[in-house]
């Protein structure tokens, strides 16, 4: 009969806090019970968990009682929700699912909760809905930011007008094969940049291990959502602050902070989880004080992911540019998936969340993308206080990804793809236009959010195949 074998893992899932009592159970297993059938010592040592009492004087298991009782004495409790949450605006509540409003609806209940809002785009994702607004006093919530720290829109525009596109359609779409990476992909020759360089990366130990990859990843993209696309911007305010009103060949990305920025929360998370552990439905919505030494780790490493992200992105800009032999007009950028210090109407400062949502203060620009055969808007943000700041950052998803894989055949995304002119290179089932809402009734449900400077329209679009 094999020796039984024991490990950590297993028994922080049965519940066990992480510390010597799991050394001293592995210890105690492997000693005296190493013959014996795995689920009876799972079950045994489940029982001793949950009623210790019974085993202290008992000459085996009680060594494991000795560690465990001063482990679970320690253990912060469960922290309850308040029994009634924060009110909060929902944009365009009628065509946003159940779940994402169900998980809005925890949020707002948290102690830490001062003002929430939920966006058109909206849909149920994992500890805030993907288009949920959460303000918290003094506390950031690393699942609230999520793992895609920093992700973000970036676009740049050129003096070119739309018939350069159609007749340069096969050397652009040479250009986005040899000059953007997707998923796993890394490119060949990773540019240099001046982030490498920052004391985060020596003085933070969760960042420490990260640096090098960080550097083989940059100016690449993450799969999932995320594009570069060459398209026609139409300018359309005459107060636009970019460039004259009219048509111009453009360059669109949407990406984030790759595996740097998936390291860091899942680390801080879990940190989270155990400091300030909440009921089952809200556990991804545990916190960090920003007067905990954690908190202000976790702050700086996120300030540096969203750089990192950015700097990705320039990086992608920076190649089109070179290789289209232009200079670009202007840039338009911003961010999600992030949190941020800020004054609410009353002077009171709070930690803004904005998961899967784009700041909208008066007179900030953004461009919210629709689809891969839809237009995105380029906007200026009108500072609305009820939305705290904040407008949609795209569409949203109508399907799932499963849903849409299994609904949506490839004849009826070629079929889409031919009707709007729209070349893909890469992309999935699960990206396909009807997978997204009506990003015309998104932006109408945010009038009052956002005003329109101009359109993006996509025409050659490269994705994670």
């Amino acid at each position: 009969m094999a020796k039984i074998k024991i490990s950590g893992k297993e028994l922080i899932k049965l519940g066990y806090p992480e510390g010597r009592a799991i050394g001293m159970a592995i210890n105690v297993v492997h000693q005296h019970f190493k013959k014996e059938k795995k689920q009876k010592v799972l079950d045994m040592l489940l029982h001793v968990l949950e009623n210790p009492e019974n085993y202290t004087d008992d000459e085996i298991l009680g060594r494991i009682v000795g560690e465990l009782v001063p482990a679970i004495a320690e253990q912060p409790k469960e922290i309850p929700l308040n029994a009634a949450g924060k009110t909060y605006k929902a944009y365009g509540l009628e065509a946003i699912e159940k779940g994402a409003i169900e998980q809005m609806d925890v949020a707002v209940r948290l102690p830490i909760a001062v003002e929430a809002a939920l966006m058109p785009d909206a849909h149920q994702g994992y500890g805030l809905p993907i288009g949920g607004v959460l303000a918290t006093d003094n506390a950031v919530i690393p699942y609230g930011v999520g793992v895609d720290i920093g992700c973000r829109m970036c676009l740049t525009f050129y003096d070119l007008r739309p018939d350069f596109l159609e007749k340069n359609r096969s050397k652009l779409n040479l250009i986005l094969q040899e000059n953007t990476a997707f998923g796993y992909q890394e490119l060949k020759k990773p540019m240099d940049d001046a982030i490498f360089e920052r004391p985060e990366f020596k003085e933070l130990p969760i960042l420490k291990p990260l640096k090098d990859k960080a550097f083989r990843q940059i100016g690449s993209s993450g799969s999932g959502n995320h594009f570069v696309e060459f398209g026609i911007v139409e300018l359309r305010d005459e107060n636009n602050g970019l460039a004259a009103p009219g048509s111009y060949l453009a360059v669109l990305s949407h990406s984030g902070s790759r595996g740097l920025g998936a390291t860091i929360a899942k680390h801080y998370t879990d940190l989270a989880m155990q400091t300030t552990p909440l009921p089952k439905e809200a556990k991804h919505l545990s916190w960090l004080g920003l007067d905990t030494e954690a908190g202000q780790e976790y702050w700086l490493a996120m300030t540096l992911a969203g750089d990192y992200a950015s700097a990705c992105h320039h990086h992608i800009h920076a190649r089109m540019a070179k290789a289209l032999g232009e200079q670009p007009l202007a840039m338009v950028e911003n961010h999600h998936n992030f949190a941020w210090k800020e004054s609410l109407a009353d002077g009171r400062e709070v930690i803004v969340h904005r998961k899967g949502a784009t700041p909208a203060g008066k007179g900030v620009l953004g461009i919210i993308p629709g689809s891969m055969v839809h237009p995105g808007f380029i906007v200026r943000g009108k500072g609305n206080a009820t939305s705290i700041n904040s407008a949609s950052h795209g569409a949203g998803r109508l399907l799932s990804r499963t849903k849409a894989i299994n609904s949506i055949t490839q004849h009826e995304l070629k079929k889409v793809l031919k009707a709007h002119g729209v070349e893909l290179i890469g992309g999935g089932l699960d990206e396909a236009p009807m997978a997204y809402k009506d990003i015309h009734k998104v932006m109408d449900y945010q009038k009052d959010l956002v005003e329109v400077l101009g359109t993006f329209l996509p025409k050659l679009v490269r994705m994670d195949s």
